[in-house]
């Protein structure tokens, strides 16, 4: 077993399931100091309690990325805990949940609430976070877009595409700090999320829109995410990864 991020502290937001959690699980197998950041304290706390358990190092902070002052309260404990941060996976989102809507009649508060965790909440988490990286001489951030973003999916792909820029501007931001920051777009991957929102409708995304004509896995992300987090990528940075099957076309 590797032990790429021995001695690193990460926190990823969203790790009480899907994607976050393989992530979380993947950096405590590589020797990371892992938080568990989550607004479902029963699973996010079962996540970090089994990291624990299984001979790695994880705790649980529950976190509304979306407000300002939940993410300094995160900081103040994680320093407290571990003693600095150096990375930070912005995972968080709503999806699973997420209604089915379009923009020219999504309800204006719903659209508000949506776009405060999905876009700003990136922002949010890395305004909070940000200093403390700098402070053990940088480190890498990796923001979760989707392939949604190049495709036409409503204020979910509105969010992504920003989530995207958001990524570029910040990277040129933060370079001088030593903080890289990217992003990884996944295609269509099989989460309980993604199964409430394309139901049958997946097989037919397999069949006509991927190359590799399988749904993508949560383990798939994973390679991507502690690629774009170690020293491998060390001059790679305002780049989306699509990590989707084949499913884009970006010339």
């Amino acid at each position: 077993m590797s032990n790429r991020f021995e001695n690193k502290v990460v926190v990823v937001t969203g790790a009480a399931q899907g994607i976050g959690e393989a992530y979380a699980r993947a950096l405590a197998s590589e020797g990371a100091a892992v938080v568990v950041a989550d607004m479902n304290e029963e699973s996010g706390a079962k996540v970090a309690a089994s990291i624990n358990e299984g001979g790695g190092r994880a705790i649980f902070v529950s976190c509304d990325v979306s407000s300002a002052s939940s993410a300094e309260a995160l900081v103040a404990r994680v320093v407290e805990e571990y003693g600095g941060i150096d990375h930070l996976v912005n995972n968080a989102a709503i999806y699973g949940a997420m209604e089915f809507n379009l923009l020219i009649s999504v309800d204006w508060d719903y659209y508000k609430k949506f776009m405060s965790v999905n876009l700003d909440g990136a922002l949010v988490m890395t305004r909070a976070i940000y200093p403390e990286i700098a402070k053990r001489g940088g480190g890498a951030i990796v923001n979760q877009s989707s392939t949604a973003a190049y495709l036409y999916s409503g204020f979910y792909g509105l969010a992504k595409a920003a989530t995207n820029s958001l990524t570029q501007q910040l990277a040129h931001e933060l370079g001088g700090q030593g903080i890289r920051v990217n992003a990884i777009a996944p295609g269509p991957v099989a989460t309980e999320a993604t199964r409430i929102q394309a139901g049958d409708a997946a097989k037919d995304i397999v069949r006509n829109s991927l190359a590799i004509k399988r749904m993508g896995e949560v383990g798939d992300m994973v390679g991507a995410l502690l690629f774009l987090l170690s020293d491998d990528a060390s001059w790679v940075t305002g780049q989306v990864l699509p990590v989707d099957g084949g499913q884009t076309f970006r010339l």
